[in-house]
């Protein structure tokens, strides 16, 4: 089994700031972080500020918004959908976590975020990140008819 606990190195693909195209609402961006970033937005107006933006960049921006009314009650749903996009539209990274196989996905950081991963100082996290990933893998394991 296992454990990856760090979305970096040859597992940087399982970060929402890899680089990697993803469409989402009509809009085509440069990262799951920038297409998560521009949702917390009122309108597709705003939102297609984010779609020029580096992962980081866009981090900071949305930051800086006007957050949508429900954003709290939406937020690990939106995220699920962007990832679930990320690797349905771009096959060769479906695959790399298809191979992660049966391994505890753990988005392991040290910038305290214990909402969508764990600090890795404390080993405290709700590691929501990483569930959304395991998800996402067993159902392309189903899709592709891969036997866990």
């Amino acid at each position: 089994m296992g454990v990856i606990d760090n979305f970096d190195g040859e597992y940087r693909f399982l970060s929402n700031f890899y680089v990697v195209k993803v469409e989402y609402g009509g809009l085509v961006y440069t990262s799951s972080e920038a297409a998560f970033q521009a949702q917390k937005c009122l309108t597709k107006e705003e939102r297609v500020q984010f779609t020029q933006l580096s992962p980081s960049k866009s981090k900071t921006l949305g930051r800086n918004v006007q957050l949508r009314p429900d954003w709290n009650d939406v937020r690990i749903g939106i995220m699920e959908d962007i990832v679930r996009c990320k690797f349905a539209q771009n096959p060769d990274l479906a695959k790399m976590l298809l191979e992660t196989g049966d391994k505890t996905l753990i988005e392991g950081n040290t910038w305290h975020d214990t909402f969508w991963g764990v600090d890795s100082k404390s080993g405290y996290g709700k590691n929501n990140l990483g569930k959304i990933l395991m998800k996402i893998r067993e159902e392309l394991r189903v899709e592709s008819g891969v036997i866990s």
